[in-house]
């Protein structure tokens, strides 16, 4: 089943995907134990800077691979690619769906590269993603203006092709520093007007009934990073702190089950369960 097929269902059955960064082989094993253990779908993300980090080929072929050996439903997802470019390179490796981040040029602007990018990624039947309003990225201003706008965002749906719509609805990317209010008024009326499936950025540090709320009234696609991240690394320290050990086959599994958990419970969470 494609990406754009499963995202359709999963939006008519109300409940959400969970589309999870990895950054190493430590962190993709235990996102994909999880969805193993659950049985259950998974999206595998990369950011530019990962692939930067990894290398393109490498982590395209890391990703189908650990799939495949795991037995686990999943695609390929370029995260907040900033150009058509990097977005054709994605597609060349294989990537079943990627995302072009053109949400904070001029609204003709992330239309007009929004829409190369669709028409580009026809010929490999992949999914994009688009971005609009403003989602606070690491290092920016949480509390600035820019909430998505029901109608604009129904016109740049219609005017792009576009298959999934990030919308900017009170999240933000990082940590957060203060509880986020969502505005779940604005997202059911994009929802009702927008015939395609919605997207959640800044998954990470959204209390859980929130969360449910946000996919009850039209999320489908919830992203998750910075927890994966940081769930890692408090795990990781522990082990590091306790012990002289230099096997790093022996110092990294606590680390991986510490992600596997954590994705247990967010896959359960978005998804209904």
């Amino acid at each position: 089943m494609t990406l754009q097929e499963k995202l359709l269902q999963y939006r008519s059955e109300g409940k959400a995907l969970l589309a999870a960064n990895f950054y190493n082989f430590e962190t993709l094993a235990g996102i994909l134990q999880a969805a193993r253990q659950l049985e259950e779908p998974v999206i595998l993300q990369l950011s530019e800077s990962s692939i930067n980090y990894l290398g393109l080929e490498l982590a395209a072929k890391l990703a189908r691979a650990g799939l495949s050996q795991y037995g686990v439903e999943g695609w390929l997802h370029l995260d907040h690619g900033a150009t058509p470019g990097l977005a054709a390179r994605c597609l060349d490796a294989g990537f079943d769906s990627v995302m072009i981040d053109g949400s904070e040029k001029p609204f003709e602007e992330n239309v007009r590269i929004t829409r190369q990018v669709v028409d580009m990624a026809k010929i490999y039947e992949a999914n994009v993603e688009a971005e609009l309003g403003f989602i606070a990225k690491l290092g920016q201003e949480q509390e600035r203006d820019g909430f998505t706008q029901p109608e604009q965002a129904r016109d740049f749906v219609i005017m792009t092709g576009v298959n999934a719509l990030a919308v900017a609805i009170g999240t933000a990317h990082g940590f957060y520093k203060k509880e986020p209010k969502l505005d779940l008024v604005r997202l059911s009326r994009i929802s009702a007007i927008t015939p395609v499936p919605l997207v959640l950025h800044g998954g990470s540090g959204i209390p859980d009934e929130m969360l449910r709320n946000a996919i009850s009234h039209g999320i489908v696609k919830v992203n998750l990073a910075t927890d994966s991240k940081n769930t890692f690394m408090k795990e990781l320290r522990k082990v590091l702190f306790t012990t002289d050990e230099i096997d790093l086959r022996k110092t990294f599994p606590p680390a991986i089950e510490a992600v596997k958990e954590l994705i247990v419970r967010k896959i359960r969470l978005v998804s209904m369960q």
